[in-house]
């Protein structure tokens, strides 16, 4: 399918995906659906919307070495994809934000390993994370939108 997108803004994206998973369900969105809830951050895992899944803050290993974070964060993911029965190979968008960029040969290895050769795409960014660790506390996170098949 194709998604006609003219804004390549995050919440434009979000935005136009919406909007084309109400358009395939008669021009309604059904329920959405608001899964690992965190009241303390005001923060959805992972929300269910027509066609897609919108996962956001997927982190783990926080102290770890990069390759642990980025396993943790990945693990994360599959547990928040299998509360709605997906996997890994379900995810067609992700933003990975890294301490230091500079360790994107190292996520590459880790998706080769467990994406099953169905890889999303993606951006990576550069970011000094606002989090208690400091420097050698999280590394890296992953956002993601996965497709819903019926």
């Amino acid at each position: 399918f194709t998604v006609p997108i003219h804004d390549y803004s995050d919440n434009a994206l979000c935005s136009t995906y919406i909007q084309y998973a109400a358009s395939r369900n008669g021009g309604e969105m059904k329920e959405i659906e608001r899964l690992d809830v965190h009241e303390q951050w005001a923060h959805s895992g992972i929300i269910k919307a027509g066609d897609f899944c919108f996962l956001g803050y997927c982190v783990g290993n926080i102290g770890g070495t990069i390759e642990q974070q980025i396993n943790g964060a990945f693990d994360e993911m599959e547990k928040r994809l299998a509360m709605v029965g997906l996997t890994l190979e379900n995810v067609v968008q992700m933003d990975c934000l890294f301490r230091d960029v500079w360790n994107i040969p190292v996520m590459e290895k880790i998706i080769r390993e467990r994406f099953n050769g169905k890889y999303p795409v993606r951006k990576s960014i550069q970011t000094e994370f606002a989090h208690v660790g400091g420097e050698t506390g999280l590394q890296f996170q992953a956002d993601a939108i996965a497709y819903c098949p019926k």
